[in-house]
């Protein structure tokens, strides 16, 4: 069932910026990538640690502890060490405002 929370106003997340937010559930990180916002879970499959501090190419979030690579638009594992893809989670905009759907 959706649970959709308010993350922040979209001017407060302008392009290439990113926000943490702790949920019930886990830390998801929100990512603004040329104005497309997308949220991933803020753990690396590889070990368990974060993940939203590491450098971001492009729509790739790189691990700051073993550099592994992850799809930003769609958690895919992109390069070893991680082989497990990372969860995504739904973000609409609406009313100026930016939210995701923790429901899963």
């Amino acid at each position: 069932m959706a649970e959709w929370i308010e993350i922040a106003a979209v001017s407060e997340l302008p392009p290439g910026s990113r926000k943490i937010i702790n949920t019930p559930y886990c830390e998801i990180a929100v990512f603004n990538l040329d104005g497309e916002f997308f949220a991933i879970e803020d753990v690396c499959s590889h070990d368990g640690g974060e993940l939203a501090s590491g450098l971001c190419e492009g729509d790739q979030i790189i691990c700051p502890r073993h550099g592994a690579r992850f799809c930003i638009r769609n958690g895919l594992a992109l390069t070893p060490p991680a082989y497990e893809n990372i969860d995504t989670f739904p973000v609409v905009v609406e009313n100026d405002m930016v939210k995701v759907d923790i429901g899963g």
